[in-house]
């Protein structure tokens, strides 16, 4: 079985900066694709940013420039650093892990999520 364990969100205000951490654990053969989604109240869910294991990374247009992922790969994590956060950053984050379970087979598994506030 493998887990996500996140760390990291809370309240922030304003221009402020949060570092969010997902590390993965359990039995696998590797990790291909992590990142992190997000979902605001009333909104869908969006892909934040994702990471490969060669480090090839994408951000989502609203936070490309403010955000930064990163991952380790030794350590089955991926990291989400939040820079001059806004308003409508508020929502909760979920890392997801493409996780290979044997060689050429995968399954996609997702944290339970942490609630990222922006607010004065």
């Amino acid at each position: 079985q493998v887990q996500l364990v996140e760390s990291g969100g809370g309240l922030v205000q304003p221009g402020g900066s949060l570092r969010l951490s997902c590390v993965a654990s359990g039995r696998f053969f590797g990790i291909s694709a992590m990142g992190w989604y997000r979902q605001a109240p009333g909104n869908l869910r969006e892909l934040a940013a994702g990471i490969t294991n060669g480090g090839s990374t994408n951000y989502a247009a609203s936070v490309r420039g403010r955000f930064t992922i990163s991952r380790d790969n030794a350590e089955n994590t991926v990291y989400l650093q939040m820079n001059n956060l806004k308003p409508e950053d508020t929502a909760v984050y979920t890392c997801f892990a493409e996780v290979l379970t044997s060689p050429g087979q995968g399954m996609d598994y997702y944290g339970n999520g942490t609630l990222v506030t922006v607010s004065l």
